[in-house]
C-alpha cells in the first residue's frame, strides 16, 4: 500500500513546474534562477535525478540570451547539461572586481 502512494507523490512532484525556471530558449535551453549561494546544477533528468553540475560563469552566450538579458549580462551554466542559470536578486553580484 505504501508503494502506491509513492508512485502517486512521485506523479504530482514530475507535474508541478519548477517555480525557478526563467524562460526557454527557441534551441530548448532552460533558464533558471539561481537560489541562494548555489552552486550545483539542480535541473532533474528523466529518471528524477539532479544532475549536480557545477555552475561556472559563461560570457561566451549567443544572441538570443543577449536580446534576453542583455550584453553584459551575469549568466552561469551547467557543465553537464548546459543549464542557464542567472544570478539570484537576492545575493550580492559576483561581477566585480574583488577588493581586500
Amino acid at each position: 500500500m505504501a508503494e502506491g502512494n509513492e508512485n502517486a507523490n512521485a506523479a504530482v512532484a514530475e507535474e508541478a513546474p519548477d517555480p525557478n525556471l526563467v524562460a526557454v530558449l527557441s534551441d530548448g535551453t532552460k533558464v533558471k534562477r539561481r537560489i541562494p549561494r548555489q552552486r550545483a546544477c539542480n535541473e532533474k533528468n528523466a529518471k528524477g535525478k539532479y544532475c549536480t553540475g557545477h555552475l561556472k560563469r559563461w560570457y561566451f552566450f549567443g544572441d538570443e540570451v543577449k536580446q534576453k538579458f542583455g550584453e553584459d549580462a551575469e549568466i552561469y551554466r551547467c557543465v553537464k547539461c548546459k543549464t542557464l542559470y542567472l544570478p539570484n536578486p537576492d545575493e550580492e553580484p559576483r561581477s566585480g572586481t574583488l577588493a581586500w
